[in-house]
């Protein structure tokens, strides 16, 4: 047990040492594994979501290891770190923070933060979940970990309002737009009928492993200047991802 669980790490570390996709054969030689040894480590982490294989039967990393990254993150203090970004925020604009995760084809809230006077949502930390194609941080998160969308189609698109994206296809047409411009809009999109902006997240390595999103009452946003409060979340999201280790060069 202890042997396999050492290989295991070993074949990990070589997608951060080498390149991003790797052959069976690859990771053999790498590794001196026999052929057949090999595969039988790949074929267990694929089913474990650890690895996951493409359409060159190449393997990469699975979105089970930024799920990992993502619980190292939580436990990292957020609150300490997240609480006098998103209060500039708040007190600026009427509406609630969120800081969110990927959670197996769904967001997991690990944050929230509510202007006064401001409508309350029924979402709550470390509880409330919400499917990722149907939210901002949720597209976010999808569009710059594209292994997550493979959870996505297994969980299935729920369709919520007439604004959700139902479709696969559609979905990645817009993840590609998300990830070229740098954020998310969802606009009304889930069954809390609210209009939220979401910005990245990243680490000190530059991935993508959160984001940000101000929700509000969609008639708010018509009222008020659309791109003031896009050009704060995306600003308020770099200046969390600098304070959990992320430079920009």
């Amino acid at each position: 047990m202890i042997a396999s669980v050492s290989k295991m790490a070993q074949i990990i570390d070589l997608f951060f040492e080498s390149e991003s996709a790797l052959s069976n054969k690859q990771i053999a030689e790498m590794l001196g594994l026999p052929v057949s040894s090999a595969h039988h480590f790949l074929k267990t982490m694929c089913k474990e979501n650890i690895l996951m294989q493409d359409k060159d039967r190449k393997y990469r990393l699975g979105w089970r290891i930024l799920e990992w990254s993502n619980k190292v993150m939580y436990q990292q203090e957020m609150n300490e770190k997240v609480a006098p970004i998103a209060a500039s925020l708040v007190n600026r604009y009427k509406g609630s923070v969120h800081v969110g995760m990927f959670d197996n084809g769904q967001v997991r809230f690990i944050f929230k933060s509510v202007s006064p006077h401001s409508d309350v949502l029924p979402t709550y930390i470390g509880v409330t979940r919400f499917p990722a194609h149907a939210t901002s941080i949720g597209k976010v998160l999808l569009a710059y970990n594209p292994s997550f969308v493979k959870a996505v189609e297994h969980h299935g698109m729920e369709k919520f309002t007439e604004n959700t994206i139902t479709d696969i296809s559609d979905l990645k047409v817009e993840l590609k737009e998300i990830y070229k411009q740098g954020f998310a809009v969802s606009k009304g999109e889930n069954e809390t009928g609210t209009f939220g902006i979401a910005a990245p997240i990243k680490s000190y390595s530059g991935q993508v492993i959160a984001a940000l999103n101000f929700v509000c009452d969609i008639n708010y946003v018509q009222e008020h200047n659309y791109q003031l409060i896009l050009n704060e979340v995306i600003r308020s999201a770099q200046a969390i991802s600098r304070e959990i280790g992320y430079i920009t060069i």
